[in-house]
């Protein structure tokens, strides 16, 4: 039997789907005006900048960006046009393959993060009570508790 939401349940669908559409969608637009790149790419780019050596096998960077591994690589070829990132063989595994952040990569990434930062904080952050953070934060865990998989 269908769980129906009701009235206030759907304001509150409404509301948080809004709110978490528009801010990705200005996250995307100002990387791609300021730092001419798409938020897809900033986040391989942190996640890699994070990992020991700055490299993480292909597959592991596809779970921790939250990516399928034929878009991971489709992207991972434009960050390697762009002499960001490097792609290498894995010497134990010949299927398995790493991308490793190069020099470039953490540069155009370090030049990127103040102003992806001051959207983040403009736009989650400012409109934000401490109080409404820290509701915003358990209650994100719990959302995503029951998503990962």
């Amino acid at each position: 039997m269908t769980r129906w939401l009701d009235e206030e349940e759907q304001a509150v669908w409404r509301a948080f789907y809004s709110a978490t559409t528009l801010l990705i969608d200005r996250l995307d637009r100002e990387l791609q005006h300021d730092a001419g790149m798409p938020h897809a790419y900033y986040e391989i780019l942190v996640v890699l900048s994070e990992s020991p050596a700055r490299s993480l096998r292909m597959s592991e960077l596809a779970v921790k960006t939250r990516s399928s591994r034929s878009r991971l690589s489709h992207a991972v070829t434009k960050l390697e046009a762009r002499g960001w990132v490097r792609r290498r063989d894995c010497d134990d595994d010949k299927r398995g393959q790493f991308a490793d952040l190069t020099d470039d990569g953490f540069e155009a990434l370090v030049a990127a993060a103040p102003g992806h930062v001051e959207t983040v904080r403009a736009h989650l952050f400012d409109p934000l009570t401490p109080q409404q953070v820290e509701q915003l934060k358990q209650i994100s865990e719990a959302i995503s508790s029951t998503l990962k998989t």
